[in-house]
């Protein structure tokens, strides 16, 4: 596929849901229908073209900047719209709040997720301020001092173990990454001398949020911003609980843990949805240089496990702990036993899902 069709296409992942979430909030009507479409069955059906689907180098210059400037102008406007809107009935706006939540979860968290990593102090702090938004500061300290130094490992409370289902994962994941973040913090503090906590900050900026949901939609939207809230760190704990599912570090000879590889996370590589969250479905080489941007990152299959069907729909999966264990606890023990081969057959197949 040539550049001139790659790059609309991948960028259309993440900004035309953007662009249809604020012609609901703007207008209503069947906007509403549209919005929530392009972050659902939209998806689906473009994993599902066979279309080829690039990012190209310059992208990273200026799409995760982009999108997450457009993130808040998405959060406002449609907290504004739910707290203001007259023209919007109450079950417009409940499909509204959820499809900002989804969004939120999977556009916003991936760009975020982006731009933490990104060297410049301006992307960082662009990155941290869309989290604060979402409530879930502390997540970029539990994120990269905790997650990446400690994924795959029993240390890192975002690594679920083999046979440990979502719902009891989410609650020591929560918990667990807000503290160890906390704790991480904690450690630097002492080791630099005197520096102000980045929790503190997590705090202010979580708190402005809901100030200014208040301010713009009254009580109302402070609780549609707790909802959407919640729904962005749902998903952001799906994520993490699909991508490392059962998957574990050995132990070098001298006692150490092995670093991050190739076969310790797993990768759903589908075009559209890898698009729309910016490559973060490209986990294991995300891991093994986490420095490097979406643009660059590559998934092997031969070598790096891969996920039967897209992100999305394996977090959908997951919510359903017997029907998840079912199909994803052999293909863990086979890249556990053989980690250069994937597993020939699937144990879930649907007409729908199964390629």
């Amino acid at each position: 596929m040539r550049a001139s069709r790659a790059i609309p296409l991948f960028t259309s992942a993440t900004l035309l849901p953007a662009v249809c979430i604020l012609c609901a909030a703007l207008f209503g009507g069947f906007w509403v229908w549209v919005a929530f479409m392009s972050m659902t069955v939209l998806v689906i059906v473009m994993d599902r073209s066979g279309l080829r689907i690039d990012a190209q180098p310059d992208l990273a210059e200026w799409l995760p900047v982009t999108v997450g400037l457009l993130h808040f102008v998405v959060l406002w406007v449609g907290l504004w719209a739910i707290g203001q809107g007259s023209y919007l009935a109450l079950g417009q706006k409940l499909l509204l709040v959820v499809t900002m939540g989804l969004f939120a979860g999977q556009v916003s968290n991936a760009c975020a997720h982006e731009l933490i990593h990104r060297p410049r102090s301006h992307a960082r702090r662009l990155g941290t301020a869309i989290f604060c938004s979402l409530l879930n500061g502390q997540h970029v300290s539990a994120h990269l001092l905790v997650h990446h130094v400690h994924a795959s490992t029993d240390k890192d409370p975002n690594s679920a173990p083999l046979g440990r289902s979502f719902y009891r994962f989410f609650l020591a994941a929560a918990l667990g990454e807000f503290v160890e973040g906390w704790r991480a913090e904690s450690r630097r503090h002492v080791r630099g001398g005197y520096r102000l906590n980045p929790y503190v900050i997590y705090m202010i900026g979580a708190g402005l949020s809901v100030t200014i949901a208040g301010v713009l939609a009254g009580v109302w939207g402070v609780v549609a911003l707790c909802f959407i809230s919640f729904h962005a760190l749902f998903q952001l704990m799906l994520s993490d609980y699909v991508q490392h599912y059962g998957l574990r570090r050995g132990v070098l000879s001298d006692g150490k843990i092995e670093p991050m590889g190739p076969s310790h996370s797993w990768n759903a590589p589908h075009p559209y949805s890898a698009a729309l969250m910016m490559n973060a479905p490209r986990h294991s080489d995300h891991h093994m240089h986490p420095r490097r941007d979406f643009s660059s990152l590559a998934h092997c299959k031969d070598t790096m496990p891969t996920l039967p069907h897209s992100l999305p729909v394996m977090g959908a999966l997951a919510l359903f702990p017997s029907l998840w264990m079912r199909t994803m606890d052999p293909r863990v023990r086979q890249w556990v036993e053989n980690p250069e081969r994937e597993p020939s057959t699937p144990a879930f197949s649907s007409p729908v899902l199964s390629k």
